[in-house]
């Protein structure tokens, strides 16, 4: 029997609820008084905690109203990891493969034929021109509802290929920690990603405690529709917004209307996200999550076409940034590896 769709998102909100009171299970397990176990003693975790004692206390003189304490998070290699690529842009090749019998032009068009043929070389020097065309072709073309469906269609069934795990699986148990400590003192989490808005919103209030309203991406457009009498919204082969690099302030400033006091990131297309937030007045807090840790997850900075973290790697001690070494700073990487040591 097939779903409503409404029958269909609700099983699986509760699917990805359940994860998520499971990762909230071993976290209380794991120390009910730490809010941040699976982060070493040190000066990455100090310097967190001495941040939000001092715009929490109230005779502090950095303190910050409730409504201030805005907190905004890259995804890819922030809280989630982002290798062999883009999760977003694994889901497009999953998603041509699957269209692929409808365009048999596609085996000899690229890069089409490279996504086809598995030649990822071929792939990469398609550069950002292919890979849009990959983007326009995979997430055009069907209602808001059904790119929806499509979407965690594929989130429930495809496996990372190194870890053989559902993606939303990959998320850093050190990050959900981190959220979870900050809205326990007040602050609002945003998340500021170059990835789709629409890839990212149907899952993450449930994977990171994100309600969708708070998720800021790039977007493609849309236009209004009535279908057999029933409006619906139409996902267009078109750029709306580019959500990376100096397009993050932009977004900060168009969707959130306030300057974020507190700013975490990974790579080069967080720069101007970190230089914004840490440049206004009162306390402020800018963190990088440098990747180190080439056994648990990855090692790579500069020399890496996948989150690339050199410009704003030189600049964190400049500007007073936190950076995460991920080898020492974190116990563990995924919620999966708590259940690993029990």
């Amino acid at each position: 029997m097939r779903l409503s769709f409404s029958e269909y998102r609700f099983a699986l909100r509760c699917r990805w609820l359940l994860a998520a009171c499971l990762c909230l299970c071993l976290q209380v397990a794991t120390a009910t008084t730490d809010p941040l176990p699976s982060w070493t003693a040190g000066e990455s975790r100090q310097a967190i905690v001495d941040f939000v004692r001092q715009v929490t206390t109230p005779d502090s003189a950095d303190f910050v109203a409730p409504d201030e304490r805005i907190a905004v998070f890259d995804n890819d290699g922030t809280l989630w990891s982002e290798k062999p690529a883009y999760f977003q842009l694994l889901f497009a090749i999953d998603r041509i493969r699957q269209l692929a019998p409808q365009h048999p032009e596609w085996k000899t068009t690229q890069p089409f034929k490279a996504v086809l043929d598995n030649d990822m070389d071929a792939l990469a020097d398609s550069g950002e021109k292919g890979l849009l065309q990959l983007v326009m072709a995979s997430h055009a073309g069907m209602t808001t509802t059904e790119f929806e469906r499509i979407v965690g269609d594929w989130l429930m069934t495809a496996r990372h290929p190194r870890f053989k795990r559902p993606y939303t699986e990959l998320v850093y148990q050190p990050m959900l920690e981190l959220l979870n400590y900050l809205r326990a003192n007040g602050f609002k989490t945003f998340i500021v990603s170059g990835g789709g808005i629409e890839f990212m919103r149907p899952w993450t209030q449930a994977v990171y405690g994100i309600p969708p309203e708070q998720v800021i991406g790039s977007s493609i457009k849309v236009k209004f529709e009535l279908r057999n009498g029933e409006p619906v919204l139409v996902r267009l082969p078109e750029i709306d917004f580019i959500d990376d690099k100096a397009g993050k302030p932009v977004g900060i400033h168009k969707f959130i209307g306030r300057r974020p006091i507190a700013a975490f990131g990974n790579s080069d297309g967080d720069l101007q996200m970190l230089q914004w937030t840490t440049a206004g007045e009162g306390a402020r807090f800018g963190l990088i999550v440098h990747h180190t840790d080439a056994q648990r997850e990855w090692a790579y900075d500069r020399d890496t076409h996948v989150g690339k973290l050199d410009k704003a790697l030189g600049e964190a001690a400049a500007q007073g940034w936190t950076v995460v070494d991920m080898k020492n700073d974190w116990r563990v990487i995924y919620p999966f590896q708590l259940k690993q040591q029990k």
